[in-house]
């Protein structure tokens, strides 16, 4: 840590305060929702008084510090924007009002995003009661430089995370073109031939019946095509069910839930032999008509989600799931068998070049932290 920068309480630049207002009725209002791990606050909702049960509220004023009060521990708290000015908390979050003639409010931004703010949160109470309480926020420690010195931090540490941010938008634009080549590569190939997909695969189920002394390892089914990923393995006696359906290479696997939304995807080989519950679908590729590698890379693509979502009703959690034989029913230009491996090795580099990608993005994203754990040690 910096030796010159003296270290003070949050309750000497910060001031908790506690005002309520009556929800009037027939006035609309904003409720904010605050993100877990510190990935700041956003709108929730915008509804009517009627429809708010608790008639007495808190105002958010923008450049606050809120805390959420059960959510604190896993980094439930951050600084009210000025889309949320005016917005409404009920009483289980803590507002805090700044004192900037002593500390920037970008400084503290900053710094509650720091490992060592989030272990003071983390370290305070008991792991049997996890509610932040007002005093507690107040006892946190920050180092504080003068005015001038905060600013330049602040400023250092912007210009870099717009780098970093540059860095990103420029892979996002990379990924949404080789997602685009994808779909153009696809539909070239296809020409004017079309097939439903019950044309190209069949409903093939692998129902293995639950017993209790079992074991099961799971995997689940990212939405927006980001693929299947293995998770812990439900014991026989932990589930309701009475089969789970085992996976197999090459199976197209559909969630009947989320399959609108691009829960979809192609089991590869080491996934075979895992488990999924019945809410899951899955097919086999006819091998005449359609090849597991080629339909991998195709059910990435936001434009075969956008196929998933026309063939059910409904919004959001009220939306229909999607039944095997919608499924099937869906009509899609289709390149045949021979087009479809001539566009599997094109899609291996775009593949390559994705999974570089994801790389990249994961080091983005470290790159971040040590740049604040430098910043506040005043090292930056």
């Amino acid at each position: 840590m910096s030796k010159h920068w003296p270290m003070v309480k949050l309750g000497e630049v910060l001031r908790h305060r506690k005002e309520f207002i009556t929800i009037d009725d027939l006035t609309n209002y904003k409720r904010p929702r605050v993100q877990l791990h510190v990935q700041g606050i956003v709108l929730r909702d915008d509804v009517p008084g009627a429809l708010i049960k608790t008639k007495t509220q808190q105002v958010c004023r923008a450049g606050e510090f809120l805390v959420a009060e059960i959510d604190a521990k896993v980094g439930g708290f951050g600084i009210v924007p000025e889309s949320l000015n005016g917005s409404i908390v009920s009483s289980h979050y803590f507002l805090f009002v700044i004192d900037e003639a002593k500390l920037n409010l970008r400084f503290l931004d900053f710094f509650i995003r720091t490992p060592a703010f989030r272990e003071q949160v983390a370290a305070q109470g008991t792991t049997n009661y996890a509610a932040i309480r007002p005093a507690h926020v107040l006892g946190y420690e920050i180092l504080l430089p003068p005015l001038a010195e905060q600013r330049r931090v602040v400023a250092r540490i912007e210009a870099l995370a717009a780098q970093i941010h540059e860095a990103r938008t420029l892979r996002h634009q990379a990924a949404e073109e080789a997602e685009a080549f994808v779909t153009s590569v696809h539909t070239s190939l296809a020409g004017t031939r079309t097939k439903k997909l019950g044309d190209i695969l069949r409903l093939d189920e692998d129902a293995v019946p639950i017993v209790l002394t079992g074991s099961y390892p799971q995997v689940g089914v990212r939405s927006f095509g980001g693929g299947l990923f293995p998770k812990g393995a439900v014991e026989g006696t932990g589930t309701t069910y009475r089969v789970f359906n085992r996976l197999y290479d090459g199976a197209f696997l559909l969630s009947q839930v989320k399959g609108w939304e691009g829960a979809v995807a192609v089991c590869p080989a080491e996934l075979a032999g895992w488990f999924v519950s019945p809410e899951y679908r899955t097919f086999r590729c006819i091998a005449t008509e359609a090849r597991p590698d080629y339909l991998a890379s195709l059910v990435r693509t936001e434009w075969f989600w956008g196929k998933l979502a026309n063939a059910t009703r409904g919004v959001g959690a009220r939306r229909e799931r999607t039944r095997p034989e919608q499924f099937l029913n869906i009509e899609l230009p289709m390149p045949d068998i021979e087009k479809q491996k001539q566009g599997e090795s094109l899609f291996g580099e775009v593949a390559a070049l994705k999974r570089l990608q994801a790389e990249t993005a994961a080091e983005l994203d470290a790159l971040l932290p040590p740049i604040l754990d430098k910043a506040f040690k005043g090292e930056l």
